[in-house]
């Protein structure tokens, strides 16, 4: 793996390309939340039946970056890779209004639970992330992967969890600083309609 230094994962460099809609997840839509628990930065495992019981919002992404080091070579190419910090701080930034909506948030990448530390802390995040270095839950609902470096990552996916199900799917998700903002909106719709 090549770095660079002077890289900010905080930016988003104006010509990424655009995930397309390749159907991996059509399938989640109703799908029962499965029997898997996984190590947070909160210290403690979470079981993700019982982050499903109610109402949370479970977003999934690739890697997050570090300031001044370059992400992998070839990274930005992939569509969809890039965007992990600028998601996860949208979610923080509207952490509140999500949980008003009755929302719990958690996010998940294959990181290693040590390196997902260190980034919550960095970022001052208020919810867990999780750490699936085994991608068992990719294994569990077939969420779409992909691989890079010797790497197998998670593509971007955010699922609204409700009842122990997948209520909402968000995929592809682009551009990835706008998602929290976009899971309220459909949040508060579901208020309206109810």
């Amino acid at each position: 793996m090549r770095f660079a230094s002077g890289h900010d994962p905080h930016v988003l460099p104006p010509d990424l390309p655009v995930p397309e809609d390749d159907g991996a997840c059509d399938h989640l839509l109703g799908e029962l939340v499965p029997a898997v628990s996984l190590t947070a930065t909160t210290g403690a495992p979470v079981a993700l039946q019982g982050l499903a019981a109610t109402r949370a919002v479970l977003f999934v992404y690739p890697r997050t970056g570090r300031p001044g080091v370059a992400p992998l070579v070839g990274w930005d190419a992939v569509p969809g890779a890039r965007g992990c910090t600028p998601q996860s701080c949208g979610f923080r930034d509207r952490s509140a209004e999500l949980r008003d909506l009755g929302a719990d948030i958690a996010g998940l990448s294959a990181q290693p639970a040590e390196e997902q530390a260190e980034f919550a802390a960095r970022e001052k995040l208020s919810f867990p992330i999780l750490s699936d270095e085994e991608l068992r839950l990719a294994d569990a609902l077939g969420l779409p992967t992909f691989d890079i470096a010797g790497m197998r990552l998670y593509r971007r996916v955010t699922l609204v969890l409700e009842a122990g199900r997948i209520r909402k799917v968000f995929y592809p998700v682009f551009p990835p600083d706008r998602n929290a903002e976009e899971v309220a909106a459909w949040l508060r719709e579901q208020e309206e309609d109810a």
